[in-house]
């Protein structure tokens, strides 16, 4: 299949095009040896090999045919919607698109509307659904050795002034790592409703950055587990860090977090005893080669992955709402990065 990258800001030229380069190599027969074809019209065009850079999507669609091309959508949330709708138009069918699906729930709806008028196979990045260390996870719940899961805890945090300070200011903190979190928490638990949620700014001196400086969102499970899921953009570290409390022991994970990892390592204890793994996890190529053999085969093989990225977009949506809420007047004095807003239910 031919690739079309839709995007080159970060997420396209840094981290979609390298994958593909990795996945291209060891898996050919799901490519074609034809270049990679990208399109953003708001950058300077990037020379890289095996990469035909063109100004719009009118071009792009002239050098590929669509019935055989996947498009990977790395635009920013706010432009989200009208890309897949300009794909859609030109006559593409196979999408590649960035996690969140969408903004919030009314821009849910409308790419729902779209992957049905079009009939649309769109896979949402989830690598870390194809992690070592997620299938790790996930046989210990299923094994039943260390009995049911009680609670998960999960930590997403990492730097994130460059990007916070020059964004486009269409994004929240709980659009940047949290979704990864909430993905994994409902594979891991099962559906779930939110409890409660809290947001805070980015202050860099008199630079305040609304609703960028962290996240937080608790969720209960159907299955009773609870989950609480914190990511703060303000850290001087990075980790990506699990921890599931069973029964009769505690699993704690850690993945990769960066694009020049591919590793994670979990930690298992039980009855005082801890055995400690080291995974090869390279989870975003694994998953680039899947959703390639999803496109390959006949039907909608995406469609389960979609309604659950849309379980995901909802959760979050409901914590935005939740944040939207009036900011507290004394927590407006704080001199450093303050709760926006907070509520339990």
């Amino acid at each position: 299949m031919r690739t079309l990258v839709v995007g080159l800001g970060r997420a396209g030229a840094d981290v979609h095009l390298p994958v593909l380069a990795r996945a291209r190599t060891s898996v050919r027969r799901l490519f074609d040896d034809r270049p990679v074809v990208a399109c953003d019209p708001r950058r300077p065009p990037v020379e890289r090999p095996g990469l035909v850079v063109v100004g719009s999507l009118a071009e792009a669609s002239a050098l590929l045919d669509p019935a055989d091309t996947v498009a990977h959508v790395c635009t920013p949330l706010s432009t989200r919607v009208a890309v897949l709708a300009e794909l859609a138009e030109r006559g593409f069918r196979n999408v590649i698109a960035e996690e969140p699906l969408a903004a919030d729930a009314d821009d849910l709806a409308r790419v729902i509307r779209l992957r049905r008028r079009h009939g649309l196979r769109i896979a949402v990045v989830e690598p870390w659904q194809t992690s070592s260390l997620t299938a790790r996870l996930l046989d210990l719940v299923r094994g039943g050795a260390l009995g049911e899961p009680k609670s998960i805890s999960v930590v997403q945090d990492m730097p994130y002034f460059r990007r916070s300070l020059t964004g486009r200011g269409d994004r929240t903190a709980f659009d940047v790592e949290l979704p990864h979190g909430v993905g994994l928490a409902l594979r891991l638990a099962g559906s779930a409703r939110v409890t409660h949620a809290a947001g805070s700014d980015l202050v860099v001196g008199d630079v305040v950055v609304p609703r960028m400086g962290g996240a937080r969102i608790g969720l209960r499970h159907n299955s009773g587990v609870r989950t609480e899921i914190g990511s703060d953009l303000t850290s001087p570290v990075r980790q990506r860090r699990i921890a599931v409390r069973f029964e009769r022991g505690d699993a704690v994970g850690h993945f990769a977090v960066g694009e020049d990892d591919d590793h994670s390592q979990l930690t298992v204890t039980v009855a005082g005893r801890r055995e400690h793994e080291v995974l090869p996890d390279d989870a975003f190529t694994e998953w680039v080669l899947r959703a390639y053999r999803l496109f390959d085969a006949p039907g909608d093989q995406h469609a389960r992955g979609f309604a659950f990225a849309t379980d995901v977009v909802q959760l979050l949506s409901v914590a935005k709402n939740i944040c939207a809420e009036p900011v507290i007047p004394a927590a407006r004095g704080a001199a450093t990065a303050r709760p926006v807003a907070a509520h339990a239910r």
